[in-house]
């Protein structure tokens, strides 16, 4: 892991302990992986370590950390044990930044001591017909009194089943009208807490096994007005806000890849030291030298996107759109690619179960797809590049009005 001089004597101290946790880390990822089980020791380890709501405020309990600092905690855990590297990212960032950024007094007290505690809050948007369209989700909120009922299904949610703090985005009808889309924050601290959110099943994985990924479905799910999150801006624009702390997400998504491909490439380079052909090691072979030059290059060009995204910020504190897609796009290619190098620079030895390699491949794999698909990204950054709305995200608002009207025809 590079000693960038551009970084502060406190972010170096910061990544220094995160590399140590990650030790610990990785002499468990195997068992994680074989069991497919969610590494409680590992969470408390975290939280001992203050790596857990780093990012929440000074004034709630946390260390006001940047979203530099966690990039490089969730970089050093990832390379250890992507499922922990996974953790720290939603640990430190999207659904905790956007109720620690727009969240009322009361809101925030909650989420922060949640978190402190050793919680990875879920993000519940993503739905069967409304994955990278979010706008078309038709999961609603029905306001009755000072309460909300909400109903719908929920899938791919990550940490469903082990998260406590949930926030949960719905389509938001009061009076009998479709106001927009909102979030709403759901705390479950026992299985009898919300009766109505119901973890309908686990979805099996083919990589980060430890860290469930589940269908979940309201029910009747009732939410206090109070536990309303409302970004700025009323119900319509305020969506759009609490969506700009997803780019925070995104950030540590890409930066989860990264850890993952350069925790292979350092297992690469060792083993190409070690590992002896013909009388000499394998790294003084020219062929397989290059493929790991091509590794480094691969893996420090990507870090760099992310260290730019992780500061290039907005007005509302979160890192630009445009930025963390880029570094969101490079460093998801970069997981797949170098993951997949590093097991041929393994040779045989690397494609069976017995080695780290064919587990890195499988874990890097979802990062294309999770956060925001490689397509998608691409389309935003080309919309940004070109200052027009592409065809297919068009048709896709076009998509969105019709269901409106439709979730407003039933509400009638």
């Amino acid at each position: 892991m590079t000693n960038d001089p551009a970084l502060s004597p406190a972010e170096r101290a910061l990544r220094a302990r995160a590399i140590e946790v990650a030790a610990e880390a990785r002499a468990g990822a195997a068992e994680i992986d074989r069991t497919e089980a969610y590494p409680w020791p590992m969470v408390r380890r975290m939280t001992e370590a203050g790596l857990m709501g780093l990012t929440i405020p000074r004034a709630y309990g946390g260390q006001g950390a940047s979203w530099m600092e966690a990039a490089l905690v969730v970089e050093a855990m990832a390379a250890g044990c992507a499922v922990c590297g996974r953790i720290a990212v939603e640990a430190n960032m999207g659904a905790i930044g956007a109720i620690m950024t727009y969240g009322t007094e009361a809101q925030k007290q909650i989420a922060a001591r949640t978190v402190l505690s050793g919680d990875k809050p879920a993000i519940l948007i993503t739905e069967p017909e409304a994955g990278s369209a979010a706008t078309g989700m038709a999961t609603r909120a029905v306001r009755h009194g000072d309460t909300w009922v909400l109903d719908g299904e929920k899938t791919w949610i990550t940490g469903g089943g082990v998260s406590r703090l949930h926030l949960i985005f719905a389509r938001v009808i009061e009076d009998g009208q479709d106001q927009g889309i909102g979030g709403f924050i759901v705390v479950r601290d026992e299985p009898s807490d919300a009766p109505g959110l119901i973890i309908h099943r686990r979805i099996p994985t083919m990589g980060l096994r430890g860290m469930p990924e589940a269908e979940i479905h309201m029910r009747g799910l009732e939410v206090p007005d109070s536990m309303v999150l409302r970004g700025p801006g009323g119900w319509q624009r305020g969506f759009g806000r609490l969506m700009d702390a997803y780019n925070s997400q995104r950030v540590g998504a890409a930066t989860a890849a990264l850890g993952i491909a350069a925790g292979a490439f350092d297992e690469a380079r060792d083993y190409a030291l070690a590992r002896r052909q013909f009388g000499r090691p394998i790294a003084e072979f020219q062929g397989l030298a290059w493929m790991v030059a091509d590794m480094s290059i691969r893996v420090e060009s990507a870090r760099q996107m992310i260290w730019r995204a992780a500061r290039m910020l907005g007005p509302d504190g979160f890192p630009d759109r445009m930025a963390a897609a880029q570094a969101k796009v490079i460093a998801a290619d970069v997981g797949i690619e170098v993951t997949n190098q590093a097991l041929q620079v393994w040779g045989g030895a690397g494609y069976s179960r017995d080695n780290p390699m064919e587990r890195h491949v499988r874990d890097a794999r979802m990062f294309a797809i999770a956060g925001g698909t490689g397509q998608v990204l691409r389309t935003q950054v080309a919309e940004r590049i070109f200052g027009i709305r592409m065809p297919q995200t068009r048709d896709g608002w076009m998509r969105a009005e019709a269901a409106e009207q439709a979730v407003r025809a039933a509400a009638e």
